[in-house]
């Protein structure tokens, strides 16, 4: 709650009404937490697991979607590709969405799943209701939460797109939840299933790259146009920078570097900085495609157009995470992975190794290195994930999940790296709302993460 007592989501379905400039002059506490500390007591959980959560295995896999516009489409189609899996219910609140869906389904030759469509809570009947493994989400990022709670509370496991949650609060909701009810409660984070990202972690568990120090991720996205569109995230993305500057999305380019560096495995974020630049970029996109008077015209923006966050790990390890989507620029995730022995740097993407590259002080490029290095899944997988959403990561993702299940062991990524990398994004709106001052993560493996075991080289 803000000190007028407006809730945040409540804010975020305000500003996306089309009621920006109301909601940003009641918004300022609530968005820039400016002046307090964003940790509050956390729960008292006891110890977490003594080794990482495995569920029982199953033969089928029966899933619950969640929200089945642009991303909840594609994985829909990867999971109809997926042996040992069936789609058995569907939720949305448009039912023209659903129908699509149902009718894909029955086309692929699997029973029409049952619809939910009678509004924004329906997912909680169908959770309710439902007799289900698996509830999966891919809705607005306000619905992550509730939505993997309610799943969690009725026996069910949870998946849920990226972030998992935006507030410390439901960061350790998350956990307790998936803790109290022994459920998964996964981030679905596909770029840690990029091509090249999975040979980088190759090379760093190979002792490539040596002692590894310091990493750099990022999400460089120029999303104007997509903010402003009357479908899709443009119905929602847009409002939350009206009420919120900080770090908005850093899973993507921070995923693959936390898992070189065995964050809970072995390592933990200790400490972030964050810094925002000045806001111009939404403001200038709506004068340049706007008339005098529209509506979009009079909203105003908080969130830099650049923010920068630094992260320190507990074994003193550093991570630059960037967030740029207001500028026109090229898509860039940034991608770098350094050690004592080498480095990884993308876009474009190269190697460079001290002693093995062709030439001193001279880079290789990237694809020379895949022959010795390209990961198992991608070596095993490559076929069968053509065609899926970007460049066959999306489907390797859906592909683990269910193999996991099935199988009845720990998930690539489980709640405590869903809660850990989720935390960025409040504790830079604190930094960046308090002069950039450092401020510690929560540990939400209570100290597990200096005896959990590393992550291993997956295969199909």
């Amino acid at each position: 709650m803000d000190r007028d007592g407006l809730d945040r989501r409540e804010i975020l379905k305000l500003g996306a009404a089309g009621l920006g400039l109301a909601a940003v002059g009641m918004a300022s506490a609530c968005a820039g937490v400016s002046g307090a500390h964003p940790v509050f007591q956390a729960p008292d959980l006891g110890s977490a697991p003594l080794e990482p959560f495995a569920a029982p295995p199953m033969d089928v896999v029966r899933i619950g979607y969640v929200g089945v516009g642009g991303m909840g489409s594609a994985h829909v189609r990867n999971l109809l590709k997926i042996e040992g899996c069936v789609i058995q219910a569907v939720c949305d609140i448009v039912p023209e969405k659903v129908e699509r869906i149902q009718g894909w389904i029955e086309e692929a030759g699997f029973p029409r799943p049952t619809g939910y469509t009678r509004g924004e809570r329906d997912f909680e009947r169908l959770c309710q209701e439902e007799d289900l493994d698996l509830v999966y989400n891919a809705t607005p990022w306000e619905w992550h939460v509730p939505i993997c709670v309610a799943a969690m509370e009725n026996g069910k496991h949870a998946a849920t797109e990226v972030p998992a949650a935006y507030t410390l609060e439901d960061c350790w909701k998350l956990v307790e939840s998936a803790e109290r009810y022994e459920k998964h409660c996964i981030m679905m984070e596909n770029v840690n299933y990029g091509r090249m990202e999975m040979m980088v972690f190759h090379m760093a568990r190979q002792g490539v790259f040596g002692e590894i120090l310091h990493g750099e991720g990022g999400y460089l996205h120029d999303l104007r146009e997509i903010k402003f569109s009357e479908e899709g995230e443009g119905l929602w993305r847009r409002a939350h920078s009206m009420v919120r500057n900080g770090n908005m999305y850093p899973t993507h380019g921070l995923g693959p570097i936390a898992n070189c560096m065995d964050i809970n495995r072995g390592d933990r974020f200790h400490t972030v900085v964050s810094m925002s630049g000045p806001s111009r970029g939404l403001q200038a996109y709506a004068e340049a495609n706007y008339p005098p008077g529209h509506p979009k015209r009079q909203e105003r923006y908080v969130l830099g157009d650049v923010n920068v966050s630094l992260i320190k790990t507990a074994n003193g390890r550093t991570i630059y995470v960037g967030h740029d989507t207001n500028l026109p620029r090229p898509y860039s995730r940034i991608h770098m992975l350094q050690g004592t022995k080498g480095i990884f740097q993308g876009y474009p993407d190269r190697v460079y190794v001290e002693g093995r590259s062709e030439q001193a002080h001279r880079w290789d490029e990237a694809e020379a290195w895949l022959e010795e290095f390209e990961h198992p899944l991608w070596r095993e997988m490559e076929e069968r994930s053509q065609g899926a959403g970007h460049g066959g990561m999306d489907f390797m993702e859906d592909y683990r999940l269910i193999k996991c299940l099935r199988e009845g062991i720990p998930t690539d990524m489980n709640v405590y790296d869903a809660a850990a990398l989720s935390a960025v994004t409040p504790l830079s709106e604190w930094s960046v709302a308090n002069g950039s001052q450092p401020i510690e993560f929560p540990d939400f493996t209570r100290g597990r993460w200096k005896s959990w075991p590393q992550l291993g080289l997956v295969t199909a």
